[in-house]
């Protein structure tokens, strides 16, 4: 007999897949080819055949060939499960799956790891290049630090080099949340992320969002007073 183009689908599906059928196949061999299709077992499946929305009937004798009911290309089959206590999604919904999941000091301890080839390799970042260009930076982090002392007033580039703020140096050093040298600022407007604390640990206090953490290579000391923000009664009316 000939072959049959389908659409299945099931109750937790929004979109159905196209798959093609003998119709010389029993509704039981039917069953078997569907269960790893939707994921639900022969045992607990029902199938119902759709021209569009209209139901066309249900195949229920196993015995008898798909062929035998008024089945056509493209027509939908939905395939219910008839389980009430079954775990809905099982098959599909991915947080339902225990994940293995490793640490980063458990991650670098391993040899079996891109990470390690790369690094036995001398490769990207772990390459004679990438490491001198990274001491590089650092050695400009730390003398751009070496210039700058708590309670200096400071310009800071913005990262599109076209905008500054201004504010007070509160913090020179190094920092736990990330390796080397950073700069505390203290801004003159709340354009900061933090009170002076990252990941609960505090290197100043200020406001909140009037902190925020620079490399040194982005500040600049010198006579930066601050910048009166207020507007006069005529400024005002004319807004």
């Amino acid at each position: 007999m000939s072959i049959v183009t389908l659409f299945v689908d099931t109750s937790d599906e929004k979109v159905s897949a196209e798959r093609r059928f003998d119709k010389a196949l029993t509704i039981s061999q039917l069953k078997y080819k569907l269960e790893p299709i939707t994921g639900i077992p022969y045992s607990t499946q029902k199938i119902e055949l759709y021209q569009g929305n209209i139901l066309q009937g249900t195949l229920d004798d196993e015995n008898r060939m798909l062929g035998s009911y008024p089945v056509e290309d493209y027509m939908r089959i939905h395939v219910i499960d008839t389980n009430p206590h079954r775990v809905k999604n099982q098959y599909t919904d991915v947080s339902l799956v225990e994940k293995f999941e490793l640490t980063e000091e458990e991650y670098k301890k391993r040899s079996d790891t891109v990470r390690a080839f790369k690094e036995r390799n001398k490769l990207g970042r772990f390459s004679d290049e990438a490491a001198a260009r990274e001491e590089a930076i650092e050695k400009a982090y730390k003398e751009a630090a070496s210039k700058i002392k708590v309670g200096d007033r400071c310009e800071v580039e913005g990262d599109d080099q076209t905008t500054s703020r201004r504010g007070t140096v509160r913090f020179v050093g190094e920092t736990k949340f990330q390796s080397g040298f950073w700069v505390g600022i203290q801004y003159d407007e709340p354009l900061g992320k933090n009170d002076g604390s990252v990941q609960g640990e505090r290197y100043f206090t200020c406001p909140q969002k009037y902190g925020g953490f620079v490399r040194p290579t982005k500040v600049t000391v010198g006579d930066f007073p601050e910048e009166d923000f207020s507007l006069t009664d005529d400024e005002l009316e004319e807004m």
